[in-house]
């Protein structure tokens, strides 16, 4: 499982906990008179899942989102650039421009 997954898992898992705290506490209430379960043991599992619900939605917080299911990029089409030399006519009207990065023919390069 992802990690998304497992973190949804254990959030349902910590829901169920805090239900069965919950009704176990209202049983206890009622149980209060008789003395079988002391209240300051409900409360303190009480706070214990609360502070394990609290954790746990930290860690939810901090998780890194669920990534993307990858899709595949077409394929690129490739231009071929042939080897067979440049028609000298592109630069027919260069010949006042200044060669590229050496600067102009009675200029010296730094």
């Amino acid at each position: 499982m992802a990690l998304h997954d497992e973190l949804t898992a254990v959030q349902r898992c910590v829901d169920d906990l805090v239900r069965s705290v919950g009704r176990l506490e209202q049983q206890a209430d009622g149980a209060m008179a008789g003395g079988a379960l002391a209240g300051v043991d409900v409360r303190r599992v009480r706070t214990d899942t609360d502070h394990l619900r609290e954790s746990v939605a930290l860690l939810r917080a901090a998780a890194p989102p669920p990534s993307a299911p990858r899709t595949e990029a077409p394929p690129r089409d490739f231009v071929t650039i042939p080897d067979t030399p440049y028609d000298s006519s592109l630069w027919a009207n260069a010949g006042d421009l200044d060669d590229e990065g050496l600067g102009g023919c009675d200029r010296h390069a730094p």
